[in-house]
């Protein structure tokens, strides 16, 4: 079975954002593989250990994300495809024309991602790759069984489940739940110094940057108002619930 696992490198969880003219500032921060495609990536190698096969975890960005990548070689995976992000903007149209440009040319029989990207949250990218590439795909999964071709997904559906059946090859996001990633060990480090690692630039795909023009432009970036302190309301109960609407009225504008 040839498993793909699309990942994405983003700021550690931990890390304060700070914007600067207009931007998020990278200076000192320190970046992870974004959490929900490290289930995806646990996902790969439990399934390429159950039925065969191989994990190639694939990645769009600068030449730092080929750490994230290096981690899963180090978790299992057996080999590393890192495009070039330069020429490629981060919409998520783009990003999906440069994935299926690439995964069209490979024999995929399952690939995997993860829900959504902690930084940006759209969660678009991995569902318009499967539509590029004509794929049935299921999203947010918390279980998935593959047997004789097929694949059963239970997925996360807003407090309840639901649970799909397609024929592969197929696209699915991982939801937290679906496993319990593992840590690179020391002798997975070292090993994967040793595996593929692959480079690829925009004209290795057949690509030109009018192809993958972005479809989306932002306009701004700032942080959220800064909290105000809180207000404690005196007098007794009638006289606290008329401040109150007051308030909403005037200050959050709320009624």
């Amino acid at each position: 079975m040839n498993i793909y696992v699309i990942l994405k490198q983003t700021f550690d969880t931990e890390e304060k954002i700070v914007i600067q003219d207009g931007q998020v500032s990278e200076e000192g921060v320190k970046y992870i593989i974004n959490p929900y495609d490290e289930y995806a990536v646990e996902e790969a190698l439990q399934q390429r250990d159950a039925h065969g096969g191989s994990v190639t975890v694939l990645s769009i960005g600068p030449g730092r994300t080929a750490e994230a990548l290096r981690t899963a070689l180090a978790m299992g995976a057996d080999e590393a495809v890192l495009i070039d992000g330069d020429r490629i903007p981060s919409d998520e149209f783009s990003v999906s024309q440069v994935l299926a440009a690439y995964l069209s040319k490979q024999n995929c029989d399952l690939i995997l991602a993860g829900y959504f990207s902690v930084d940006t949250g759209g969660g678009q990218v991995a569902v318009r790759t499967a539509k590029l590439l004509n794929l049935p795909h299921a999203a947010a999964i918390t279980k998935l069984k593959i047997s004789e071709g097929r694949a059963v997904a239970v997925r996360d559906a807003e407090g309840d489940t639901e649970k799909l059946e397609v024929a592969l090859p197929a696209l699915f996001t991982a939801q937290q739940g679906l496993n319990e990633p593992r840590y690179p060990t020391l002798p997975g480090i070292m090993k994967a110094k040793k595996k593929p690692f692959k480079l690829l630039a925009l004209d290795d795909l057949g690509l030109t940057e009018s192809n993958v023009a972005s479809k989306t432009q932002r306009t701004a970036l700032s942080l959220p108002p800064a909290r105000k302190a809180g207000q404690i309301l005196k007098g007794d109960l009638n006289e606290q619930v008329s401040q109150l609407v007051s308030m909403l009225r005037t200050e959050a504008k709320v009624l």
